[in-house]
Protein backbone atom coordinates (compact mmCIF):
# COMPACT_ATOMS: atom_id res chain seq x y z
CA UNK A 1 0.00 0.00 0.00
CA UNK A 2 2.75 2.43 0.95
CA UNK A 3 4.66 1.66 -2.25
CA UNK A 4 1.66 2.36 -4.46
CA UNK A 5 1.26 5.80 -2.87
CA UNK A 6 4.92 6.56 -3.52
CA UNK A 7 4.58 5.48 -7.15
CA UNK A 8 1.44 7.59 -7.51
CA UNK A 9 3.27 10.63 -6.11
CA UNK A 10 6.21 10.04 -8.44
CA UNK A 11 3.86 9.88 -11.41
CA UNK A 12 2.13 13.12 -10.36
CA UNK A 13 5.51 14.77 -9.86
CA UNK A 14 6.65 13.70 -13.33
CA UNK A 15 3.49 15.13 -14.93
CA UNK A 16 3.91 18.37 -13.01
CA UNK A 17 7.53 18.70 -14.11
CA UNK A 18 6.49 18.15 -17.73
CA UNK A 19 3.70 20.71 -17.41
CA UNK A 20 6.01 23.27 -15.81
CA UNK A 21 8.56 22.84 -18.59
CA UNK A 22 5.84 23.19 -21.22
CA UNK A 23 4.49 26.34 -19.58
CA UNK A 24 8.00 27.74 -19.28
CA UNK A 25 8.53 27.26 -23.02
CA UNK A 26 5.24 29.00 -23.76
CA UNK A 27 6.16 31.95 -21.53
CA UNK A 28 9.57 32.22 -23.24
CA UNK A 29 7.89 32.25 -26.69
CA UNK A 30 5.43 34.89 -25.56
CA UNK A 31 8.26 37.04 -24.23
CA UNK A 32 9.96 36.88 -27.63
CA UNK A 33 6.67 37.86 -29.29
CA UNK A 34 6.26 40.78 -26.89
CA UNK A 35 9.79 41.99 -27.65
CA UNK A 36 9.11 41.72 -31.40
CA UNK A 37 5.82 43.61 -31.05
CA UNK A 38 7.46 46.35 -28.98
CA UNK A 39 10.18 46.78 -31.61
CA UNK A 40 7.54 46.92 -34.36
CA UNK A 41 5.58 49.50 -32.41
CA UNK A 42 8.67 51.67 -32.00
CA UNK A 43 9.31 51.54 -35.75
CA UNK A 44 5.69 52.42 -36.50
CA UNK A 45 5.74 55.28 -33.99
CA UNK A 46 8.85 56.72 -35.66
CA UNK A 47 7.23 56.43 -39.10
CA UNK A 48 4.09 58.09 -37.78
CA UNK A 49 6.14 60.95 -36.33
CA UNK A 50 7.83 61.43 -39.71
CA UNK A 51 4.48 61.43 -41.52
CA UNK A 52 2.89 63.86 -39.09
CA UNK A 53 5.91 66.15 -39.40
CA UNK A 54 5.71 66.00 -43.20
CA UNK A 55 1.99 66.77 -43.15
CA UNK A 56 2.53 69.72 -40.83
CA UNK A 57 5.25 71.12 -43.09
CA UNK A 58 3.07 70.61 -46.14
CA UNK A 59 0.10 72.39 -44.59
CA UNK A 60 2.32 75.31 -43.55
CA UNK A 61 3.76 75.81 -47.04
CA UNK A 62 0.49 75.33 -48.97
CA UNK A 63 -1.86 77.69 -47.24
CA UNK A 64 -4.88 78.85 -49.16
CA UNK A 65 -4.26 82.39 -50.43
CA UNK A 66 -6.68 85.05 -49.22
CA UNK A 67 -9.41 86.02 -51.62
CA UNK A 68 -9.55 89.61 -52.88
Amino acid sequence: MEESRIVELEIKSAYQEELIESLNNIVAQQQQQIIHLQESQQVLNKKMDVLVGAMEQKSDTHEIPPHY
